[in-house]
Parts: C-alpha cells; sequence; structure tokens
C-alpha cells in the first residue's frame, strides 16, 4: 500500500511530505521511502499564519480562510508528489497545528487546519486527517505521535535507545530495554530561535542558518538561568506544548525578567543553549545509551555539537542510519499512522502520549471512489523496516 504522509510542523513553515510503499512479511512491517520533500508556504499564506497564531488575535473568520489556503496548497503539493510517484491509495494529512490546548498538565483540545476535502477532490486518494484528537479524548496528549514510528525502529536494539526530534518543539521517545516506552516534548528546539530571528530579519531564511548567529554569539547566563526556571520543564511526563506557550513574547519578557540586553548573536546563542540543556537534561534523566536525531535541529551544528558534548557516551546518530531520513520522519510517521489505521490497527503506544489505551486514529474522507478498507489485522506489526528508494543500495 502505497501512503503519502503530510505536515506541517511547530516551525510553521512548509510542507513536508513523503511516500511510504508499506508491505507486512510476518511480524516485521516493510517501507520503500519512495519520496520525500518540503514544500514552503507561500510567502502570504505563511505570514497570515503566524501573524494569527496564539498569543495574537484572531476571528472565526481568519480561522475559516486559513482552513481553506492551507487545505488548497496541501491539495497542490499532494496532487503534484502523487503525480510524481504513479499514484497513492491514501493521503494523511496532519494539516497545521494552530493551537494545542494544555492546562494543569492535561492537553483538553487541539487544532489542525488544512481542510482534508480540498486534498480528496485534487488527487481523487481518500485522506485521513484529524489524527491527534481521539488520543486526547482517551486521555492522552496527543502527542508526540512520532513515537509510534519510533518504537518499531528501535524495537529489539540493545540498551535503552532514544529517538529526538528537533523541530519548532523538540521531542523525545524512550525505548527501554524491557520494551517499555515513554515519549514526550522535552520544549522548545527551534520554535524561540525561529521567532527572533523571523521577527528581528536576522536571517532571511526565517531560521538560523547552519547555526551561524548561534556560533558568533556568548551564552547569557542570567536569561538562561530564567529561561530554565519555566515549570513545564518540572512536569512529570508524559507532556506537550506548542508554540501557545514557546512564542516571541515569552523571549521578550524573560529577556525583561533576566534585566539584560544581550545583543542579536548571544540572544540566538542563549536560546539554542536552552534547548541543548533541556535535551540533555532529558536524555540523562532516562540514561539511553543511543540517541537517533531527526528534523531540522541536526543540521544546526552548535545544537548537535551542545548535545553531543552534553551526552558523552552517548551514541549520536542521525535517523538516517535506521531508515527514516531526518528530513523525512515526521511525515513518514503519519504515512505510517495511515496504514495502521485502514488496517485496524491503533496509531498510538500509551506511554508515548499517557492514553488509557491505544485508539484507531483519525477521520477519512473519501476520494474519487467508494471507500474500501483493507480487512482489520489481529495485530500490530513488531517492527518495521525502512528502506530509502532514492539511495543508492
Amino acid at each position: 500500500m502505497r501512503v503519502l504522509g503530510m505536515i506541517s510542523g511547530t516551525s510553521h513553515d512548509g510542507i513536508d511530505a513523503a511516500v511510504v510503499d508499506f508491505a507486512l512479511d510476518g511480524d516485521t512491517l516493510h517501507g520503500r521511502v519512495l519520496h520525500g520533500s518540503t514544500t514552503p508556504y507561500s510567502a502570504d499564506l505563511r505570514a497570515r499564519l503566524l501573524a494569527a497564531l496564539p498569543p495574537a488575535p484572531t476571528t472565526l473568520a481568519e480561522v475559516c480562510r486559513l482552513d481553506t489556503l492551507v487545505g488548497q496548497e496541501f491539495a497542490v503539493v499532494a496532487a503534484r508528489v502523487a503525480d510524481r510517484v504513479g499514484g497513492v491509495d491514501l493521503v494523511v494529512s496532519h494539516g497545521q497545528t494552530v493551537f494545542h490546548w494544555v492546562d494543569g498538565g492535561h492537553a483538553l483540545g487541539t487544532l489542525q487546519i488544512g481542510q482534508p476535502a480540498w486534498i480528496a477532490e485534487r488527487t481523487g486518494a481518500p485522506v485521513l486527517a484529524d489524527v491527534r484528537i481521539r488520543d486526547i479524548v482517551a486521555g492522552g496528549h496527543g502527542a508526540p505521535l512520532v513515537s509510534v514510528l519510533d518504537a518499531l525502529l528501535l524495537a529489539g536494539r540493545a540498551g535503552t535507545a532514544a529517538a529526538l526530534n528537533l523541530g519548532g518543539i523538540a521531542n523525545v521517545t524512550v525505548v527501554r530495554p524491557d520494551g517499555s516506552l515513554v515519549a514526550y516534548d522535552t520544549g522548545p528546539a527551534n520554535a524561540l530561535v525561529d521567532a527572533v530571528v523571523t521577527a528581528d530579519g536576522l536571517d532571511p531564511a526565517g531560521y538560523d542558518t547552519d547555526g551561524r548567529l548561534a556560533a558568533a554569539g556568548r551564552v547569557d547566563e542570567a536569561l538562561l538561568a530564567v529561561l530554565l526556571d519555566d515549570p513545564y520543564y518540572r512536569l512529570p511526563p508524559p507532556r506537550s506544548t506548542g508554540k501557545e506557550h514557546f512564542h516571541l513574547p515569552y523571549v521578550r519578557e524573560a529577556v525583561a525578567r533576566a534585566g539584560t540586553s544581550p545583543a542579536p548573536a548571544d540572544l540566538v546563542r542563549t536560546l539554542t543553549e536552552l534547548t541543548v540543556r533541556t535535551v540533555v537534561d532529558e536524555v540523562r534523566r532516562q540514561q539511553a545509551t543511543f540517541l537517533a536525531v531527526s528534523g531540522g535541529g541536526w543540521h544546526n551544528p552548535v545544537l548537535l555539537g551542545g548535545i553531543r558534548a552534553g551526552l558523552p557516551g552517548v551514541e549520536v546518530v542521525a535517523t538516517d542510519e535506521l531508515g527514516a531520513p531526518t528530513d523525512d520522519k515526521e511525515a513518514i510517521a503519519f504515512a505510517l499512522i495511515g496504514w495502521s489505521t485502514v488496517h485496524g490497527l491503533p496509531g498510538t503506544v500509551p506511554g508515548g502520549t499517557g492514553a488509557r489505551a491505544p485508539r484507531v486514529l483519525g477521520a477519512l474522507t473519501p476520494g474519487a471512489d467508494p471507500l474500501r478498507l483493507p480487512e482489520p489485522l489481529a495485530a500490530p506489526p513488531a517492527r518495521l523496516r525502512l528502506h530509502d528508494e532514492r539511495r543508492a543500495p
């Protein structure tokens, strides 16, 4: 089954897409990665998204417009990718998270926009969307859903193995020797740096390209102490967060409380160090000996170098070594969730989200043909073997 997974993450910069051809052999699921790409949002749409995100005020009218515009841009990407690979059987669209409601350490709701009907109409394929809410209703955080992929990729590895994704928010999945799993958001990865870089025009890319700004700066220890004092880091896992909490006014308020005036490069360096410290603290706490890293943060040598330096004795690798390309891993995870849903299998691991039990995820929008689902499977696969078809064998 060919599944196209799509997501725009907490960096709100564009649409990640990956096509995986899944085939089950016994208790092992094999996935051939046929395509992976990132398509930037149009400049106008990204500007409107950023202007509508918390803590900025917005209107239901603007939310409705953005739901349509995001859906239309997802549809254009989906049609182009499907044509490139010769068609897909299913599209899984995570859409764009615009609000993740957490109160008192409990997730109460979540909102992803990007109307899936636009994708179904444009591609003719059925579309699975709204994938997080069922887990929240079952008492989970609806995040990090990538933990279901991590569990299969890390299965059978010796010692305590972990997977870290460095997007706008950083999340970690830990698989212990007995097979038990825990996953949660550690805190911001690139979200705060991106917010400052964009607002202050420090890099036309809207992020710290190759960590150049951070490399030119020094850590403001007073500001770092204020940032590290956030109660979020003291919450027990599972826990989740987003840009509702970690945003530009959050940075400005922290600077005011610290009573410092860091130069732009020093501010970026300090925010980068915040990610380093919070990630390192959690990996140490979980006593992981192996760490597979994905997401945009993998390409920032200051961020990655700090994590490596803080974790001596831990093997730190790219998720490419597990068959999941670093820039495509989240889209692959949603393709996996889609495959699971249409086969009647859960797309969550309770230890990964805190839900009472696993749940089958998402809502299906039929494509051009009548909706026909495969026969349900009695049990989920025990492991996943990914092979990137775009690489030489």
